[in-house]
């Protein structure tokens, strides 16, 4: 990593102390500069037009929040045929390309309720709204669902392309479904689910919810 920071002329930081999701993702945002903020994971492949898609819907809303796209599933090296989840997920996020629906709270948080369909590295934050530190440390696989429930609130738009910006990567080593295996997944999400419903509706939403799993399996 660092003799590509060389090569390319980009900044290479290293957070010290205890490793965490949370707490390496506030780090790497804390490092950021300009307006709106993108987490890379290092699995995940972009696309050529991402920061094309990102500049022009920043043009075209000048309150943008969030910009966020479609992506694919990249298993043993080829991309993936649409699963009955992403088909799913390509629907939940119907709201966030609906105008009234996009700028509102109840809006951008009714795309979130069934599920989070907004792949995380596909996201671009913008880094004035959100905060310090804005990802939990306490979670360790919906940090970012969590995120966007709270960021929902704030202003501005969100705005998501369909175009499939983005490949990331399934495999066994990913921590997708490291933490689907061990049951933390399961757990965390059940929790969000009765943070907005009753608890046996979300009770049958995450029996239904489970079905995604299957994507994760190596």
């Amino acid at each position: 990593m660092k003799d590509l920071a060389k090569k390319y002329g980009f900044r290479y930081c290293v957070r010290e102390g205890k490793p965490g999701i949370g707490a390496d993702w506030n780090f790497a945002l804390s490092q950021a500069e300009g307006s709106f903020v993108t987490l890379a994971h290092q699995d995940d492949v972009y696309g050529a037009h991402y920061t094309e898609e990102l500049l022009r819907a920043v043009k075209r809303y000048p309150n943008l929040a969030l910009f966020t796209s479609d992506a694919r599933i990249l298993k043993n090296g080829a991309i993936q045929r649409r699963s009955k989840a992403e088909c799913v997920k390509k629907l939940l996020r119907l709201p966030l390309r609906l105008p009234f629906f996009k700028s509102t709270t109840a809006g951008k948080r009714l795309s979130l309720r069934l599920g989070n369909p907004i792949v995380c590295p596909s996201c671009a934050y913008r880094r004035d709204l959100l905060g310090v530190s804005p990802f939990s440390t306490s979670l360790r696989f919906v940090l970012d669902w969590d995120l966007l429930y709270r960021f929902a609130a704030e202003p501005g738009s969100w705005f998501v392309s369909e175009r499939p910006l983005l490949l990331y990567r399934i495999h066994g080593g990913a921590a997708t479904a490291a933490l689907t295996e061990n049951h933390v997944r399961e757990a965390e999400e059940s929790a969000m689910f009765r943070r907005m419903w009753p608890e046996k509706i979300a009770a049958l939403i995450l029996r239904a919810y489970r079905s995604a799993y299957v994507d994760y399996k190596s």
